[in-house]
């Protein structure tokens, strides 16, 4: 270890420094160091020729017979570029030339992100023009307009007996080939002349399905096995006092329907195929969110679980800059709507701040509302395009989270993860009652609001 902290001190030294008479001057202990281990005494690290260092040798290292630095892996800041660039920056020969002059010395710099020299670029294209920012925050004038939402992390279920799930608002699972292929042809690959593997070359084309492994399967069988699983989920949930033989025939019932009308295996895709990965793990996951306590026999409704270390979200706390498009409007605490599109919110934003219904609303745009949902094996959050508080005729507040949507391929597992969001904060009743809407062109968005009113003025007079 002493040798080889010696040869990297000395990397670049062509000779020991010496004294008045003319002799090297040896670190301490190199004599005997280079003696033991039958070494030449000139400075150990005279030779190497090439050092490889993962993020060593960026301060601190002196060596001037650098010539060539190679960046291999990422850098993370441009003070890093500077620190690896000025390992080449240093000198080998201070001895002037005979016009006074130092030589030349250069050194190449291949993959480093970094001008030595920065410089102002000239030309006839001229500079790109500074983007235009704007301050969106809120306007204390306009404190009527303020919307107060709640934190969300999770939902707290009291289950005794009875289970069910909401079959309207539950999506589809697709078995797609398109995207799991459930068989494919292969072959040898065996070159042609032309040095591309080819299906017309030498070699046996042989077709591979899943065939052989749904012959020995069935559909009850699938069944079985989900409510099995769910069952013993539930029933080993720290506080859940559930029976198994009083959960297991509830869930295979479900199960069984599920299977039947909520999975559509689009061929040559086949429902037998649930039992392997990914699909069986997506099963499971959309069932175990979409169960809820029967309200119908009694249970009491599932309700939110609220971040503890931090309180209700509000239009009040919204300040940032951005430089996308942004339109003034009336009815919201904040001076602007900021847009993702280049038409469609904006005049989402002008169909909701003038209906006439329209008590308050805020664009989701630093913000920090979302909803928490589960999707292959992990939690997201989504985050919907509007919040819409109503004119409201008693003293609960209503409220319409609205969505503008084109095509989305997770459209459906977000739609169930709104629906169970409103469910469980409306029966809560501390944030008052809310909503949840999509509207896919911006006509739509006026019935969106019609159809939410409606369903206000009923809650309110009952």
């Amino acid at each position: 270890m002493r040798w080889m902290r010696l040869t990297l001190d000395t990397v670049g030294k062509i000779h020991w420094p010496a004294d008045r008479q003319g002799r090297p001057i040896y670190p301490e202990g190199f004599e005997d160091l280079a003696k033991k281990l039958d070494r030449p005494l000139h400075p150990p690290g005279r030779d190497v020729r090439c050092i490889v260092s993962v993020g060593m040798l960026t301060e601190g290292w002196d060596c001037n017979t650098v010539t060539h630095i190679i960046g291999l892996r990422p850098f993370m800041s441009q003070l890093l570029c500077e620190q690896v660039v000025g390992r080449g920056l240093r000198r080998r020969d201070y001895t002037p030339a005979p016009d006074n002059k130092l030589a030349e010395e250069v050194a190449m710099v291949f993959g480093v992100p970094f001008e030595v020299i920065p410089f102002k670029a000239s030309g006839g294209e001229g500079t790109k023009p500074r983007e235009r920012r704007h301050h969106v925050h809120a306007i204390p004038s306009k404190e009527k307009f303020r919307i107060l939402f709640p934190r969300v992390e999770g939902y707290t279920q009291a289950i005794r007996n009875r289970i069910t799930l909401d079959w309207e608002d539950e999506p589809r699972i697709y078995l797609d080939p398109m995207n799991i292929p459930p068989e494919v042809q292969m072959k040898a690959a065996v070159s042609l002349n032309s040095g591309r593997p080819s299906l017309t070359g030498p070699g046996k084309l042989r077709d591979v399905s899943l065939n052989p492994f749904r012959k020995k399967r069935r559909k009850q069988e699938l069944v079985f096995e989900l409510a099995t699983d769910l069952t013993n989920e539930y029933a080993s949930r720290r506080g859940a006092g559930l029976s198994p033989h009083v959960l297991f025939p509830q869930f295979f019932s479900i199960v069984e329907r599920y299977v039947e009308e909520k999975i559509v295996a689009r061929a040559p895709s086949n429902l037998l195929d649930v039992f392997l990965s990914p699909y069986y793990g997506w099963v499971v996951e959309r069932l175990r969110d979409a169960i809820r306590p029967d309200t119908s026999q009694g249970e009491t409704p599932e309700v939110p679980k609220y971040e503890r270390h931090r309180g209700p979200g509000s239009t009040d706390e919204v300040d940032f800059w951005t430089s996308k498009e942004v339109r003034e409007v009336e009815r919201s605490h904040l001076n602007y709507a900021v847009a993702d599109t280049r038409k469609w919110e904006q005049s989402a934003a002008y169909f909701i701040d003038t209906y006439p219904l329209t008590a308050a609303f805020v664009k989701n745009m630093g913000l920090g509302f979302a909803i928490p949902y589960f999707h292959n094996g992990q939690t997201h959050d989504y985050l919907p395009d509007f919040i819409v508080r109503l004119v409201s005729e008693d003293s609960i507040h209503h409220y319409v989270i609205l969505e503008t949507k084109g095509f989305d391929p997770l459209e459906g597992v977000k739609k169930a993860a709104a629906e169970r969001w409103v469910k469980a904060v409306t029966a809560d009743g501390e944030f008052g009652h809310w909503q949840y809407a999509v509207a896919r062109r911006p006509e739509e968005i006026k019935s969106c609001l019609d159809d939410a009113a409606k369903h206000a003025a009923r809650r309110a007079s009952q």
